[in-house]
Protein backbone atom coordinates (compact mmCIF):
# COMPACT_ATOMS: atom_id res chain seq x y z
CA UNK A 1 0.00 0.00 0.00
CA UNK A 2 1.54 3.85 -0.87
CA UNK A 3 2.15 6.08 1.69
CA UNK A 4 -1.00 8.43 1.09
CA UNK A 5 -1.42 10.73 3.83
CA UNK A 6 -4.80 12.87 2.82
CA UNK A 7 -7.90 12.55 1.57
CA UNK A 8 -10.44 15.12 0.73
CA UNK A 9 -13.16 16.64 2.55
CA UNK A 10 -15.62 19.01 1.22
CA UNK A 11 -16.52 21.82 3.56
CA UNK A 12 -20.19 21.36 2.63
CA UNK A 13 -20.54 18.10 3.18
CA UNK A 14 -22.80 18.75 6.60
CA UNK A 15 -24.96 20.15 4.04
CA UNK A 16 -25.48 17.00 2.31
CA UNK A 17 -29.03 15.20 2.86
CA UNK A 18 -27.51 12.18 3.95
CA UNK A 19 -25.75 13.72 6.48
CA UNK A 20 -28.56 15.14 7.96
CA UNK A 21 -30.53 12.56 8.17
CA UNK A 22 -27.62 10.60 10.00
CA UNK A 23 -27.81 13.72 12.15
CA UNK A 24 -31.26 12.61 12.93
CA UNK A 25 -30.36 9.18 14.11
CA UNK A 26 -29.28 7.67 17.79
CA UNK A 27 -25.59 8.15 17.97
CA UNK A 28 -25.14 10.95 15.60
CA UNK A 29 -22.03 12.30 16.30
CA UNK A 30 -20.22 8.71 16.47
CA UNK A 31 -21.42 7.94 13.16
CA UNK A 32 -20.46 11.02 11.35
CA UNK A 33 -16.69 10.55 13.09
CA UNK A 34 -16.22 6.66 11.89
CA UNK A 35 -17.58 7.83 8.44
CA UNK A 36 -14.62 10.22 8.98
CA UNK A 37 -12.26 7.19 9.96
CA UNK A 38 -13.82 4.88 7.08
CA UNK A 39 -12.42 7.71 4.65
CA UNK A 40 -9.43 7.78 6.71
CA UNK A 41 -8.66 4.36 6.63
CA UNK A 42 -9.78 3.94 2.97
CA UNK A 43 -7.04 6.48 2.40
CA UNK A 44 -4.53 5.07 4.13
CA UNK A 45 -4.73 1.54 2.81
CA UNK A 46 -4.89 3.29 -0.98
CA UNK A 47 -7.13 0.59 -2.70
CA UNK A 48 -9.31 2.06 -4.26
CA UNK A 49 -11.29 2.81 -1.56
CA UNK A 50 -11.42 -0.46 -0.07
CA UNK A 51 -11.14 -0.67 3.93
CA UNK A 52 -8.23 -2.43 4.13
CA UNK A 53 -6.05 -4.27 7.62
CA UNK A 54 -3.32 -5.22 5.03
CA UNK A 55 -2.95 -5.12 1.35
CA UNK A 56 -4.53 -8.37 1.33
CA UNK A 57 -6.81 -8.74 4.24
CA UNK A 58 -10.01 -6.60 4.59
CA UNK A 59 -11.33 -5.08 7.22
CA UNK A 60 -14.33 -6.69 9.13
CA UNK A 61 -16.83 -5.25 11.85
CA UNK A 62 -14.85 -6.44 14.86
CA UNK A 63 -11.52 -5.00 13.82
CA UNK A 64 -13.12 -2.16 13.43
CA UNK A 65 -14.65 -1.34 16.50
CA UNK A 66 -11.22 -2.06 18.19
CA UNK A 67 -9.28 0.03 15.85
CA UNK A 68 -11.72 3.16 15.43
CA UNK A 69 -12.06 2.57 19.44
CA UNK A 70 -15.96 3.00 19.24
CA UNK A 71 -18.24 -0.07 20.40
CA UNK A 72 -19.00 -2.72 18.20
CA UNK A 73 -22.77 -2.44 18.14
CA UNK A 74 -22.26 1.25 16.94
CA UNK A 75 -20.06 0.71 14.12
CA UNK A 76 -22.60 -2.05 12.71
CA UNK A 77 -25.45 0.59 12.89
CA UNK A 78 -22.78 3.13 11.24
CA UNK A 79 -22.56 0.81 8.63
CA UNK A 80 -25.80 -0.27 8.19
CA UNK A 81 -26.82 3.26 7.76
CA UNK A 82 -24.09 3.99 5.50
CA UNK A 83 -25.08 1.02 3.33
CA UNK A 84 -28.68 1.79 3.19
CA UNK A 85 -27.72 5.83 1.78
CA UNK A 86 -25.53 4.20 -0.49
CA UNK A 87 -22.12 5.80 0.62
CA UNK A 88 -20.60 2.23 0.71
CA UNK A 89 -20.70 -1.14 -0.77
CA UNK A 90 -20.25 -4.22 0.12
CA UNK A 91 -18.60 -6.81 -1.93
CA UNK A 92 -17.53 -9.98 -0.46
CA UNK A 93 -15.83 -9.49 2.95
CA UNK A 94 -14.77 -6.24 1.69
CA UNK A 95 -16.29 -2.70 2.24
CA UNK A 96 -15.43 0.11 0.28
CA UNK A 97 -16.21 3.83 0.06
CA UNK A 98 -18.53 4.70 -3.34
CA UNK A 99 -17.38 7.23 -5.31
CA UNK A 100 -14.13 7.15 -4.14
CA UNK A 101 -12.70 9.81 -6.38
CA UNK A 102 -14.85 12.57 -4.75
CA UNK A 103 -12.51 11.82 -2.00
CA UNK A 104 -9.48 11.23 -3.33
CA UNK A 105 -7.16 12.68 -6.07
CA UNK A 106 -6.86 9.22 -8.14
CA UNK A 107 -4.44 11.37 -10.35
CA UNK A 108 -2.75 12.82 -7.54
CA UNK A 109 -2.05 9.41 -5.99
CA UNK A 110 -0.39 7.84 -8.95
CA UNK A 111 1.99 11.08 -9.22
CA UNK A 112 3.03 10.65 -5.51
CA UNK A 113 3.68 6.97 -6.14
CA UNK A 114 5.51 8.46 -9.51
CA UNK A 115 7.92 10.95 -7.81
CA UNK A 116 8.56 8.61 -4.47
CA UNK A 117 9.82 5.86 -6.94
CA UNK A 118 11.95 8.73 -8.84
CA UNK A 119 13.42 10.33 -6.02
CA UNK A 120 14.43 6.48 -4.48
CA UNK A 121 15.62 5.64 -8.12
CA UNK A 122 17.50 9.05 -8.56
CA UNK A 123 19.20 8.25 -4.15
CA UNK A 124 20.23 5.15 -5.18
CA UNK A 125 22.40 6.55 -8.53
CA UNK A 126 23.95 8.42 -6.83
CA UNK A 127 24.91 6.18 -4.24
CA UNK A 128 26.16 4.20 -6.71
CA UNK A 129 28.27 6.87 -8.42
CA UNK A 130 29.72 8.06 -5.02
CA UNK A 131 30.86 4.27 -4.30
CA UNK A 132 32.21 4.07 -7.95
CA UNK A 133 34.59 7.04 -7.55
CA UNK A 134 33.03 9.28 -9.81
CA UNK A 135 33.18 12.32 -7.18
CA UNK A 136 36.79 13.15 -6.94
CA UNK A 137 36.73 16.76 -6.67
CA UNK A 138 34.96 20.02 -6.70
CA UNK A 139 35.64 21.03 -10.26
CA UNK A 140 34.41 17.04 -11.05
CA UNK A 141 31.38 17.65 -8.77
CA UNK A 142 30.65 20.77 -10.68
CA UNK A 143 31.08 18.54 -13.72
CA UNK A 144 29.15 15.73 -12.82
CA UNK A 145 26.06 17.75 -11.65
CA UNK A 146 26.34 19.18 -14.84
CA UNK A 147 26.01 16.02 -16.33
CA UNK A 148 23.05 14.67 -13.87
CA UNK A 149 21.07 17.16 -14.70
CA UNK A 150 21.08 16.56 -18.79
CA UNK A 151 20.66 12.83 -17.48
CA UNK A 152 18.04 14.02 -15.59
CA UNK A 153 16.51 15.83 -18.65
CA UNK A 154 16.77 13.13 -20.95
CA UNK A 155 15.16 10.61 -18.66
CA UNK A 156 12.34 12.63 -17.87
CA UNK A 157 11.30 13.12 -21.96
CA UNK A 158 11.80 9.66 -22.50
CA UNK A 159 9.33 8.55 -18.95
CA UNK A 160 7.33 11.18 -20.86
CA UNK A 161 7.10 9.10 -24.23
CA UNK A 162 6.67 6.00 -21.52
CA UNK A 163 3.45 6.85 -19.83
CA UNK A 164 2.27 8.01 -22.79
CA UNK A 165 3.16 4.71 -24.47
CA UNK A 166 1.58 2.92 -21.05
CA UNK A 167 -1.51 4.87 -20.92
CA UNK A 168 -2.46 4.12 -24.39
CA UNK A 169 -1.85 0.27 -23.83
CA UNK A 170 -4.03 0.74 -20.66
CA UNK A 171 -6.97 2.33 -22.77
CA UNK A 172 -6.36 -0.56 -25.04
CA UNK A 173 -6.55 -2.95 -22.44
CA UNK A 174 -9.37 -1.50 -20.51
CA UNK A 175 -11.46 -1.33 -23.91
CA UNK A 176 -10.88 -5.40 -24.58
CA UNK A 177 -11.39 -6.37 -20.83
CA UNK A 178 -14.56 -4.71 -21.25
CA UNK A 179 -15.64 -5.45 -24.07
CA UNK A 180 -14.89 -9.53 -23.26
CA UNK A 181 -16.90 -9.27 -19.89
CA UNK A 182 -19.69 -7.66 -21.69
CA UNK A 183 -19.81 -10.37 -24.14
CA UNK A 184 -19.90 -13.19 -21.46
CA UNK A 185 -21.62 -11.63 -19.19
CA UNK A 186 -24.46 -10.12 -21.20
CA UNK A 187 -23.49 -6.78 -19.30
CA UNK A 188 -23.33 -3.19 -20.88
CA UNK A 189 -20.81 -1.99 -18.66
CA UNK A 190 -18.18 1.20 -20.09
CA UNK A 191 -14.57 0.85 -20.55
CA UNK A 192 -14.23 4.69 -20.07
CA UNK A 193 -15.48 4.43 -16.15
CA UNK A 194 -12.71 5.51 -14.00
CA UNK A 195 -13.50 3.54 -10.84
CA UNK A 196 -12.77 0.20 -13.69
CA UNK A 197 -9.99 1.73 -15.07
CA UNK A 198 -8.74 2.32 -11.92
CA UNK A 199 -9.05 -1.55 -10.51
CA UNK A 200 -8.25 -3.09 -13.99
CA UNK A 201 -4.87 -0.34 -13.91
CA UNK A 202 -3.99 -1.74 -9.99
CA UNK A 203 -3.92 -5.34 -11.32
CA UNK A 204 -2.04 -4.72 -14.55
CA UNK A 205 0.50 -2.78 -12.40
CA UNK A 206 0.70 -6.64 -9.86
CA UNK A 207 1.66 -8.16 -13.55
CA UNK A 208 -1.73 -10.01 -14.24
CA UNK A 209 -2.01 -10.23 -18.05
CA UNK A 210 -5.06 -9.51 -20.45
CA UNK A 211 -5.54 -13.32 -21.20
CA UNK A 212 -5.74 -13.69 -16.60
CA UNK A 213 -8.68 -11.03 -16.82
CA UNK A 214 -10.67 -13.28 -19.68
CA UNK A 215 -9.44 -16.49 -17.29
CA UNK A 216 -10.87 -14.95 -13.95
CA UNK A 217 -14.55 -13.62 -16.45
CA UNK A 218 -14.84 -16.90 -18.47
CA UNK A 219 -14.57 -18.58 -14.69
CA UNK A 220 -17.19 -16.67 -12.78
CA UNK A 221 -19.23 -16.87 -15.72
CA UNK A 222 -19.41 -20.64 -15.73
CA UNK A 223 -20.03 -20.26 -12.02
CA UNK A 224 -22.50 -17.63 -11.89
CA UNK A 225 -24.76 -16.33 -14.99
CA UNK A 226 -27.38 -19.23 -14.74
CA UNK A 227 -27.52 -18.59 -10.39
CA UNK A 228 -29.66 -15.29 -10.19
CA UNK A 229 -28.27 -14.81 -6.83
CA UNK A 230 -24.85 -14.47 -8.00
CA UNK A 231 -25.28 -13.07 -11.07
CA UNK A 232 -25.54 -10.11 -10.15
CA UNK A 233 -21.88 -9.90 -9.25
CA UNK A 234 -20.78 -10.09 -12.79
CA UNK A 235 -19.36 -7.05 -12.70
CA UNK A 236 -15.82 -5.11 -12.43
CA UNK A 237 -16.13 -4.56 -8.54
CA UNK A 238 -16.30 -7.88 -7.75
CA UNK A 239 -14.35 -9.29 -10.23
CA UNK A 240 -11.54 -7.18 -10.52
CA UNK A 241 -10.77 -6.21 -7.02
CA UNK A 242 -8.65 -7.73 -4.09
CA UNK A 243 -10.29 -10.92 -4.63
CA UNK A 244 -8.72 -11.27 -8.37
CA UNK A 245 -6.06 -13.46 -7.36
CA UNK A 246 -7.95 -16.11 -5.55
CA UNK A 247 -10.32 -16.15 -8.49
CA UNK A 248 -8.09 -16.61 -11.26
CA UNK A 249 -6.66 -19.46 -8.82
CA UNK A 250 -9.96 -20.97 -8.12
CA UNK A 251 -10.77 -24.27 -8.85
CA UNK A 252 -13.99 -24.39 -10.54
CA UNK A 253 -16.29 -28.08 -10.82
CA UNK A 254 -16.93 -28.17 -14.44
CA UNK A 255 -14.83 -25.61 -16.15
CA UNK A 256 -11.98 -27.65 -16.83
CA UNK A 257 -14.13 -29.98 -18.77
CA UNK A 258 -16.53 -27.90 -20.67
CA UNK A 259 -13.36 -25.83 -21.76
CA UNK A 260 -11.99 -28.36 -23.07
CA UNK A 261 -15.04 -29.81 -24.73
CA UNK A 262 -15.25 -26.50 -26.52
CA UNK A 263 -11.82 -26.75 -27.77
CA UNK A 264 -12.42 -29.76 -29.31
CA UNK A 265 -15.43 -28.69 -31.06
CA UNK A 266 -13.70 -25.60 -32.23
CA UNK A 267 -10.78 -27.97 -33.28
CA UNK A 268 -13.01 -29.76 -35.32
CA UNK A 269 -14.56 -27.57 -36.93
CA UNK A 270 -11.47 -26.30 -38.69
CA UNK A 271 -10.69 -29.85 -39.90
CA UNK A 272 -11.39 -30.16 -43.41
Amino acid sequence: MAEITWIKLKTDMFEHDKIRLIESLPDSDTIIVIWVKLLAAAGKANSNGFIMLSENIPMNEEEMATIFNRPLNTVRLALQTFKRYGMIEVDGEAIRIKNWENHQNIDGMDKVKLQNRLRKQKQREKQKQLQLGHVTSRDSHATDIDKELDIDKIKKEKRKEEDKELSCKHDSAYKEIIDYLNLKAGTSYRSTSKATQSLIKARLNESFSIEDFKTVIDKKVFAWLQDENFSKYLRPTTLFGTKFESYLNERVRGYESNRTSHAKEYSDGINF
